[in-house]
């Protein structure tokens, strides 16, 4: 009985097509390549993304509560200091939508990034052990900041319904190429800055002050026409004005505020935005095949430089 079950062992491993390996991960035979090999692993992909999302609230008493709670008081906190106490609500109608909005789609693109970029790090012993797609490490964390977001984006819809904010449904449609935006950008810089960060440990602290740096810079707290009229009375050119316009976190928070902020008009928004998206998504199209590309031929030391 033993020797049949050794038999059909070997039968089965003779079945199995080989897979080879070097130091920018599997050769698939077939078509596919990368993408095939994370496909395949898509159960791990979930285990990952679980445990990452149970890490957080581990021997919380309030567990995945948090998930509201800590928006809805980063919430409170800036429409009580920015918007009634420094009076930046003055002028902006159903600014508690108006910022909400800002704050989800941001705080999205900071939690992609920031997890992803120290996910191989954090991964460490796995990435020793054995072999995976190291790519699977800052999608696992894509995947957490996705449900965190998703979240959020329930409890946003929520107050927009409660203020009687929602546009019109054709004007919700904006959700879409804004998210497939941010969701581009936060990826490429995740894998790009995931990798440099295994070379060089100072990566994760300078990206968390960018980050912090970067919701200040963007139309979150502040009307986009703010910036426009600021500029024009400062004398400032008009190419100054369209480079933070086409800013992809801007165009980013602009249009998920159309989906959400019905109390917006044509003023408050740049021309052509919908172009502007999709012009920016060709580069950041183009961004994560190139971050791609770095993370595949820095991947190979990994396990050396921890």
């Amino acid at each position: 009985m033993e020797h049949l079950d050794t038999t059909d062992r070997f039968a089965r491993i003779a079945e199995t097509p080989f897979t080879t390996s070097n130091a920018r991960g599997l050769k698939f035979p077939g078509r596919g390549g990368k993408v095939r090999e994370v496909f395949d692993r898509r159960d791990l992909l979930g285990l990952l993304v679980r445990r990452d999302l149970q890490a957080r609230y581990r021997d919380s008493v309030l567990g995945f509560l948090w998930t509201l709670i800590r928006p809805l008081v980063q919430f409170l906190m800036y429409y009580l200091v920015l918007g009634q106490f420094l009076r930046a609500a003055e002028g902006i109608p159903q600014f508690a939508i108006f910022l909400f909005a800002g704050l989800t789609i941001y705080s999205f693109f900071a939690e992609m990034v920031q997890g992803s970029t120290t996910s191989i790090l954090s991964n460490a012993g796995l990435v020793k052990k054995i072999y995976l797609p190291r790519e699977i490490f800052p999608l696992a964390s894509v995947g957490a900041a996705g449900f965190m977001f998703l979240v959020q984006v329930l409890v946003l819809l929520g107050g927009a319904i409660v203020f009687q904010a929602l546009p019109a449904p054709v004007e919700m449609l904006w959700f879409f190429p804004s998210v497939a935006l941010i969701l581009v950008y936060g990826l490429a810089l995740g894998i790009l800055l995931s990798a440099l960060n295994v070379y060089l440990r100072d990566v994760q602290y300078v990206t968390d002050v960018v980050i912090m740096l970067a919701m200040w810079l963007s139309p979150i707290v502040y009307a986009w026409t703010m910036v426009s009229d600021a500029f024009q009375t400062l004398g400032l050119p008009a190419w100054a004005i369209e480079v933070y316009t086409d800013n992809p976190i801007t165009l980013a928070v602009l249009g998920f505020r159309k989906a959400f902020w019905g109390a917006g008009t044509d003023a408050d928004y740049p021309d052509n935005l919908l172009l502007r998206i999709v012009i920016a998504g060709i580069i950041g199209v183009i961004l994560l095949v190139i971050s791609h590309r770095v993370f595949t031929r820095l991947q190979g030391n990994f396990a050396q430089e921890m």
